[in-house]
């Protein structure tokens, strides 16, 4: 009897055992998605497995979502997607997927995304990897183990408990080292995240993190428990397992090179002149008589009011974010070789500008690409570069310049008054008609608004700088250390030396817009007789926009610790440091955002109709044409989210400084000898000099 006991249970046991292998090994996939709402890029996928043996990893083709997570969000609807699912036992089942674009909006941002990636292979091509001159995976030797989901605005004391591994202990994946007291309550368990060899970096009983000392908020990874030191350095990977890759654009070389070059060639044009570019600002230089619609001053302003604007709160805190208070030195260095660049092509800009017998200018890259390299027997090559420039420059001012700062001034303004919540498309019209007022007046109504503008929004947002920083003098070193380290040493997990430069040279050469072009179309309708005075004025534009402003914003971001939250970016970060400091300056934020946006509109409207005119002819019925389509474009901005057209049209603006600095490049002789005869006429007290200086002489 206990025998047929014993050969039921082997049955029984076989049984299951067959039935288990067979679950194990029927490894089945599913992915559900859903379209929460018409907004672009918030779809959701869900993925169902049955069989297999788990724990399960999924990877998803977005990098950003974690192996552990079964549900992603932020998908792009109307495209194509991807997943990845893997079992205990190796076995993988892949799924691909689309979410169904199902409103216009959705179904526009499908279609531009195309173009988008086709643009950004071109801009973002990184010419060095495939010749093999540098390793592009970031790797690390160590890894710091941080407080779990630490939070940079807490004002919580973080103090280590125990330690629960010693230290020079090998450890592994997962293996709990630590307990951390959050303030007099809550205890949190440390894991480590990989394995290694643990070192400690704080005492049993030490303060972790302090927010009460200012040293401690400013400390790139001040909430750093302990380090793990690997036996071989490791790649750096993104939360789905992909290696961290560093890419050196091809768009950051070609304007970080055209930079140094003129500011070699030139001598140093940027700090020799800079005195004198402060000058012809004040007006020292200014002749009525001479011809132009503009002073020096006014054209210096337009110009400012393009570049100085979201990008400056918004794009360095994403730099910041990325590269660490050390992107902050390279962006400075980066702005200041981007003056000369400025100068060779705002000077071109008048040199060759048109004035007809009604007193109206047109200038820009435009003339002195199509004119300049006629002269120098390369009328065919001129030609096209000039129309590829007008192209880009017209697709740029609707979108960069246009579209994107009215979306972003919608979404900064409403936040701050709820009641304009869901009201985008009449936030447009009254934003339309604000712009429109402006820029049917031409660039004289541009020149005098931008003239008040832009210095009373600089001197708004500069002086919040300057409260935060004050609050936190004493540890101005401190943060000058965080940079300087930050930008030589940096860490691997915010992409290495490598990483930390290109963040820095990239949003300092956004942010400047130098060798793009388009300043050379403002200063173009400068009243002066010498184009090289207008080179000199535009010295004075990378300084304002990238060494100063970027500078203050990097250093609110960096005093207040903003450098170290995860999971939020642009503006909202930018706007949370002030905050922190003054806590009814967001508002005040907003308002400057709001200005920013105004100005950015209104002076890129010039740019893109005078591209518009060369292309389509200079009459004024073309002008008209223009700035209805200009101001339609302003209602379509604030009224909806069109992600991918708006990021192709933004990339427009980079795109100009292709032809445009093939054309300084041609020019860079004739530049070289209109300075030094500038120069001498200068020394001989030859150029004019306006009569109110002279008395105060």
């Amino acid at each position: 009897m206990r025998r047929n006991y014993i050969v039921c249970f082997i049955v029984i046991q076989c049984f299951f055992t067959s039935l288990l292998a067979q679950n194990e090994t029927d490894f089945q996939v599913s992915v559900a998605t859903n379209n929460p709402s018409q907004e672009i890029n918030d779809a959701e996928a869900i993925v169902k497995v049955n069989g297999g043996k788990p724990p399960y990893q999924y990877k998803w083709s977005q990098k950003e979502t974690p192996l552990d997570a079964k549900k992603a969000t932020g998908f792009v609807e109307g495209l194509t997607h991807q997943v990845t699912v893997t079992d205990a036992n190796g076995e993988e089942v892949k799924k691909t997927f689309k979410i169904k674009a199902t409103s216009i909006t959705e179904k526009v941002n499908s279609r531009a995304q195309p173009a988008v990636d086709f643009l950004e292979g071109i801009l973002f091509w990184d010419p060095f990897e495939p010749l093999g001159l540098y390793d592009p995976v970031v790797y690390t030797e160590e890894r710091p183990i941080l407080i779990p989901d630490f939070d940079a605005k807490t004002e919580q004391k973080y103090t280590l408990q125990k330690w629960l591994i010693g230290e020079g202990e090998k450890i592994e994946k997962d293996d709990k080292i630590a307990i951390v007291q959050k303030g007099k309550e809550k205890q949190i368990p440390v894991y480590a995240p990989a394995g290694g060899t643990l070192e400690h970096t704080v005492k049993k009983g030490a303060a972790i993190f302090d927010p009460e000392d200012k040293e401690d908020v400013i400390e790139q990874n001040a909430h750093q428990v302990a380090n793990i030191i690997y036996d071989d350095p490791q790649p750096v990977l993104y939360p789905n397992g992909d290696v961290r890759k560093n890419a050196i654009p091809f768009i950051v070389i070609w304007l970080i090179l055209g930079s140094i070059f003129f500011t070699l060639r030139l001598g140093f044009v940027n700090v020799r002149g800079f005195k004198h570019s402060i000058d012809l600002a004040k007006g020292k230089y200014d002749n009525p008589d001479a011809p132009g619609r503009i002073t020096h001053f006014q054209a210096m302003t337009t110009a400012v009011s393009a570049t100085v604007g979201l990008g400056n709160i918004a794009g360095v805190a994403v730099a910041i974010s990325l590269g660490g208070a050390g992107a902050t030195f390279w962006m400075f260095i980066a702005g200041f070789f981007a003056m000369s660049l400025k100068f060779v092509e705002c000077t071109l800009g008048v040199k060759y500008r048109h004035i007809n017998k009604e007193g109206r200018i047109f200038g820009g890259p435009m003339n002195y690409l199509r004119y300049g390299l006629e002269k120098r027997n390369m009328k065919g090559a001129g030609k096209v570069l000039a129309i590829v420039f007008a192209v880009l420059g017209v697709g740029a001012s609707f979108g960069g310049g246009n579209m994107i700062q009215s979306n972003q001034a919608f979404k900064i303004v409403s936040d701050q008054l709820p009641f304009l919540e869901g009201n985008g498309f009449w936030f447009g019209i009254g934003f339309a008609v604000l712009v429109g007022i402006v820029i049917i007046g031409g660039i004289n109504s541009i020149a005098k608004v931008t003239g008040k503008v832009v210095p009373f929004m600089a001197a708004v947002y500069i002086l919040g700088c300057f409260v935060v920083i004050g609050t936190n003098i004493e540890n101005i070193g401190n943060a000058f250390h965080a940079i300087f380290d930050g930008a030589f040493s940096a860490s691997a997990m915010k992409g290495g030396f490598i990483g930390v430069l290109i963040v820095g040279l990239q949003r300092a050469a956004f942010s400047s817009e130098a060798g793009v072009g388009s300043a050379a179309i403002a200063h173009s309708a400068s009243k002066t007789k010498n184009p090289i005075a207008d080179g000199f004025t535009s010295l004075v534009e990378p300084f304002i926009d990238t060494m100063v402003v970027c500078t203050m914003t990097a250093l609110v971001l960096i005093f207040t610790g903003m450098h170290e939250v995860d999971g939020m970016g642009g503006v909202e970060l930018t706007a949370d440091a002030f905050g922190s400091v003054i806590s009814w300056f967001p508002a005040v934020l907003a308002f400057a955002v709001f200005l920013f946006a105004f100005s950015t509109m209104v002076s890129w409207s010039y740019y893109g109709m005078r591209s518009w005119t060369y292309l389509f002819g200079r009459s004024k019925k073309s002008e008209l044409i223009y700035k209805i389509m200009f101001l339609l474009f302003v209602v379509v901005g604030a009224s909806v989210s069109l992600g991918a057209v708006l990021s192709f049209s933004d990339m427009m603006i980079l795109a100009m400084s292709f032809p445009n600095i093939i054309g300084l490049y041609v020019m860079s002789s004739e530049i070289r000898g209109d300075l030094r005869n500038y120069m001498k006429r200068l020394r001989n007290n030859e150029i004019f000099i306006n009569p109110k200086f002279r008395e105060a002489d």
